[in-house]
């Protein structure tokens, strides 16, 4: 027996299992401190109304033999999948049929599985900084991994890769950093994949937080996207499903992996419980819709509150106006583990390291709108009394 060296050599500790640890050993230490929690993309508002009453019927059919469902379809209800494309897609132009578009348990496990649809000879584009889970799982499966530097100094729109890059993840709007690409940014990356036979997975999580007009809340608004583009979106941030665990993937019947993916998932999943299905279906009645607004205009103004806030403490911000995180450089040259202890030791305020997300991400720290208001409020006059 030999064990998976790639992830057996891997870091001991996940970026976020590290902050809760370092969080855990100052509250033991001074347990009456209220500290502010501003790192973790966790939701704080709960479910909407539509939704739990959705679920609650859901519950109620699986009470009685007439209506108790068992394993539902791999791939999702088509009913579900038919409600998605007729709300998220149609209305820009976009054309899918329920075939091409997957149910999943959200959008951290169909980043990492998609990597099962290819070759280990396969090269791996990152952006640098970016989600963890894209490193770790290229890292699990052996691959190599290429950094795209992305940072204030390239306005955060990384150069295309100088080797050939066959897989190429990119996240926008982003996280860590809360910056997007316009349609002709964005265009650039499509022309590069369909002239280098490339595959881009394209996590679209925090497309709901979109407000600007010319940023793109799909990549198949791009010409020719469909041929080289997987999109993964999540209804745990725009929704407050990360409790329920429901999201979706996209795989154009152009790129050729469709029927290779419905054949991955009905080996290794049995399908979102239909309770979260259902969940998901409620989001988009027009009550769905109207308290779903709401939620993310509630994230997007505490968002405002703390991208000005720290502004006028004198630090450099990016981010937080179509996306809920702000990216925040350090101040004096400090490291970003070094800025994370200071804040928590000195203002109670737990954020996230930018050294977590990669190479790039050393000097800057990420604050996360998804906290209660008046906590954002607290943490921004800490932060002024004491920076």
């Amino acid at each position: 027996m030999t064990l998976n060296t790639y992830l057996q050599h891997m870091n001991g500790s996940y970026l976020f299992t590290e902050i809760v640890n370092r969080t855990q050993a100052y509250q033991a230490a001074y347990p009456d401190a209220q500290v502010l929690r501003l790192g973790v993309g966790d939701v704080t508002r709960p479910l909407a109304k539509p939704v739990i009453d959705a679920m609650h019927r859901a519950v109620d059919e699986l009470a009685h033999p007439d209506t108790f469902r068992g394993y539902g379809p791999e791939e999702g209800y088509e009913w579900l999948r038919q409600t998605i494309i007729d709300h998220d897609y149609r209305p820009r132009g976009i054309d899918l049929t329920p075939g091409e578009v997957f149910i999943s348990d959200g959008a951290g496990s169909d980043l990492g599985n998609l990597s099962e649809l290819f070759d280990r000879t396969n090269r791996v584009a990152v952006l640098d900084p970016s989600y963890p889970a894209y490193v770790d799982a290229t890292t699990m499966a052996g691959r190599a991994v290429t950094f795209l530097p992305s940072h204030a100094e390239n306005g955060f729109v990384p150069d295309l890769p100088k080797e050939q890059a066959d897989l190429i993840y990119l996240c926008f709007p982003n996280n860590p950093t809360g910056t997007t690409l316009t349609r002709e940014q964005l265009q650039v990356w499509v022309d590069y994949a369909r002239k280098h036979r490339s595959i881009i997975i394209f996590d679209a999580a925090y497309e709901a937080y979109i407000t600007s007009p010319d940023i793109p809340h799909s990549i198949y608004e791009i010409e020719g996207a469909k041929e080289v583009a997987v999109e993964v979106r999540s209804f745990s941030k725009s929704a407050g499903f990360t409790g329920v665990r429901c999201g979706y993937t996209v795989v154009p019947r152009e790129t050729g992996m469709t029927a290779m993916w419905l054949r991955r998932q009905c080996t290794k999943y049995n399908g979102t419980a239909y309770v979260a299905q259902r969940a998901a279906e409620a989001i988009y009645t027009p009550e769905g819709k109207e308290a779903v607004r709401a939620d993310i205009d509630y994230y997007l103004g505490t968002a405002r509150l703390i991208r000005e806030g720290l502004q006028d403490a004198g630090l450099q911000v990016f981010g937080g106006v179509n996306a809920p995180y702000i990216w925040c450089r350090t101040p004096d040259g400090m490291g970003s583990w070094e800025f994370f202890d200071w804040l928590l030791h000195r203002c109670r305020i737990v954020c996230t390291p930018g050294a977590g997300f990669g190479p790039g991400g050393e000097g800057y720290v990420r604050f996360s709108a998804f906290s209660p208001r008046a906590h954002c409020q607290t943490a921004i006059k800490r932060i002024k009394e004491n920076i």
